[in-house]
């Protein structure tokens, strides 16, 4: 049994070594960071091109869909959304607790002010990691419906 534990060791290092925690972490902290900072190209640094962000939304009506975000669009969110630094208390709640890495893949739970992600990110042929998918809601999922214009 010794024998056997000690064969296995290898194989768990390779799949949640410290280095990829926080190479993990890094990619999070950019996709994060990058909206506090309105910093696009921390944006596309911590996110694949293909990146698929969803959430579930409730129309004025009560029709129900999904709400989907694409790379391009979180990129000019960086860039956009706290342009004029109002958008994020002083000290913005950021939270990042890696549920899982395997090999080159892993899943994430980020907190932050008003919203909860859940991510998927890959590590690439080049040691990199990137967000390829993300689902969100806010913590108030009441907010979470178009409101009628009044």
């Amino acid at each position: 049994m010794t024998f056997f534990i000690a064969a296995l060791l290898p194989f768990s290092a390779i799949a949640d070594s410290p280095s990829d925690r926080q190479a993990v972490e890094r990619a999070v902290l950019d996709y994060i960071e990058s909206q506090h900072k309105a910093d696009p190209e921390m944006m596309r640094r911590g996110l694949d091109k293909e990146l698929a962000k969803r959430t579930y939304w409730q129309a004025e009506d009560g029709s129900e869909f999904i709400m989907k975000t694409d790379y391009e669009t979180m990129v000019k969110v960086a860039r956009t959304y706290n342009k004029d630094g109002d958008k994020f208390p002083p000290s913005p709640r950021v939270e990042i607790k890696i549920l899982d890495i395997d090999n080159r893949v892993a899943s994430v739970k980020l907190t932050a002010d008003e919203w909860i992600d859940h991510m998927h990110l890959y590590k690439t042929a080049g040691n990199e990691w990137k967000i390829l998918n993300v689902l969100w809601q806010y913590h108030d999922a009441k907010r979470q419906v178009n409101k009628a214009k009044k």
